[in-house]
């Protein structure tokens, strides 16, 4: 994670797992300009020519139109066009960027709280690389005592918003067939997320009897690996309440699906991945170590393991991709990035490598529709070891680094893990993740994205897993606060 405090300001900007994450308060003012005009930088470059277009969209925290403005003006200063595509998905900003060889920024902070903010970077050919980061983190921090922000620019930006939801919508018509979900029944938790009446528009266009569920104005950070129990007792209420196959949803700016099943329980991210893969035909899946271990070659995939992060599922992709493999890429928070173009039902699907939630939804439902199996029976016959994870907030960074840097000691890790008997072995891939002698998986990890840290674990069945979480998580905040 690459950070540097801008002078006067009380917190780092911080590129995390996916983009530039700060407080809402802060990104409003300096950084945002700051940090765009070093991406103008980096565009430029790598090539990129004066007055080349460059895509800007938003999610509906309250904080996201002045971000977008800033950028917009920033981008205007450093001599390129900006285009506004307003409101939007992430993957539909990406795709249309995609298709037009331009570059895009998405204003946005994905699950966290709204009190915070980022924003996401890509070039023409998709997201930005790690390196790209580092690059523009240094250009930011030698260009944060001199910066002043451009002036307001009375002419209007050109909008692409509808142009650019077009695009969308017609993909979903490449995953699936007119008619293929006509005997489902869905639920739409729409919330606050971007893609909230664009999900409802597509699902009924493709047959599906849709019911759409808990619409908010006021925003509601939804984090698809740490649910919360209170959503997760609505998915109940609205599963009997409503007779439904399956309820969907996604996070702020619709990068990640979120779904359960026709009981409301959570059909978790790494499970929407795997069935993605085998919906597409996959060859080659590639997934972070936090996705569940029980995903190998025994559903007939290559599996290729990375750290947390878009930007390393890409990397691996690109490095996994041969002519005429089908290459999908997934993360434990449902995220779907596909890594080649895929031939279905007689057209092609064209590769997208970001995370994309609309594109595992039509792949879950699709197999539930084709197979006539429901989700927890889907979940049954694959036999894959039981999940669950969860996350401390407002967990300090500093907390974080110093718990790492004690449990890093293998002497100090078997204590702090005895309540669930030996440590077997541990991979550091991306923090620190113990199989036990038992065969049970505990895996800590602090956010890339904000102040927190999460566990994961696997075990025999769903109590056990997130039993094992939550103590995890207990005695951790317990050493913390003893420190």
């Amino acid at each position: 994670m690459t950070a540097f405090p801008l002078t006067g300001q009380s917190e780092m900007m911080k590129f995390g797992s996916s983009g530039l994450r700060g407080l809402a308060a802060e990104l409003v003012g300096r950084p945002s300009g700051l940090y765009t005009e070093a991406f103008a930088w980096r565009l430029a470059a790598g090539g990129i020519q004066p007055g080349a277009m460059v895509l800007i969209g938003r999610d509906l925290r309250d904080s996201s139109p002045t971000i977008a403005a800033n950028c917009m003006k920033a981008l205007a200063a450093s001599g390129l066009q900006p285009i506004d595509c307003g409101a939007i998905p992430t993957p539909a900003l990406a795709l249309y960027g995609k298709q037009h060889g331009a570059a895009a920024l998405m204003v946005t902070g994905s699950h966290i709280p709204s009190d915070r903010n980022g924003i996401k970077f890509y070039g023409p050919h998709g997201e930005i690389s790690k390196a790209d980061e580092a690059a523009m983190a240094r250009y930011a921090a030698e260009r944060s005592d001199s910066y002043c922000a451009p002036p307001s620019i009375e002419t209007a930006f050109p909008v692409h918003h509808d142009q650019a939801m077009a695009a969308y919508r017609a993909r979903a018509g490449d995953i699936l067939e007119a008619g293929s979900l006509s005997r489902l029944r869905v639920g739409v938790y729409q919330h606050s997320s971007v893609a909230a009446d664009l999900l409802v528009e597509i699902l009924q266009s493709l047959g599906a009897s849709v019911t759409p569920l808990g619409k908010s104005d006021i925003f509601v950070p939804v984090d698809t690996e740490a649910v919360s129990p209170a959503t997760l007792s609505k998915f109940k209420d609205w599963a009997r309440e409503f007779n439904l196959d399956a309820i969907v949803s996604t996070d702020a700016d619709a990068d990640r699906p979120l779904i359960a099943d026709e009981n409301g329980d959570l059909f978790r991210g790494d499970l929407i991945g795997l069935a993605t893969a085998l919906f597409l035909r996959a060859d080659v899946v590639v997934t972070p170590v936090t996705s569940n271990s029980g995903i190998s070659k025994a559903f007939g995939l290559e599996v290729v393991r990375t750290k947390v992060g878009s930007p390393f599922v890409i990397e691996a992709m690109e490095a996994s991709y041969r002519a005429g493999r089908i290459v999908v890429g997934f993360e434990a928070n449902g995220g779907v990035l596909l890594g080649s173009d895929c031939p279905l039902h007689g057209k092609t699907l064209a590769a997208l490598p970001t995370r994309d939630s609309m594109l595992p939804i039509l792949c879950v439902l699709g197999l539930v529709a084709s197979t006539g199996n429901t989700l927890s029976r889907q979940r049954e016959l694959w036999k894959l070891p039981a999940c669950a994870s969860e996350r401390l907030e407002n967990f300090p960074v500093e907390s974080s680094r110093g718990l790492m840097e004690r449990l890093a000691d293998r002497d100090a890790l078997q204590q702090f893990l005895a309540p669930f008997g030996t440590v077997a072995d541990v991979d550091e891939t991306d923090g620190l993740r113990a199989r036990m002698q038992t065969g049970e998986i505990i895996h800590l990890r602090p956010s890339g994205n904000a102040p927190e840290l999460r566990c994961y674990s696997e075990a025999a069945n769903q109590d056990r897993a997130t039993a094992i979480v939550a103590l995890t998580l207990e005695r951790a905040r317990a050493i913390a606060s003893a420190d």
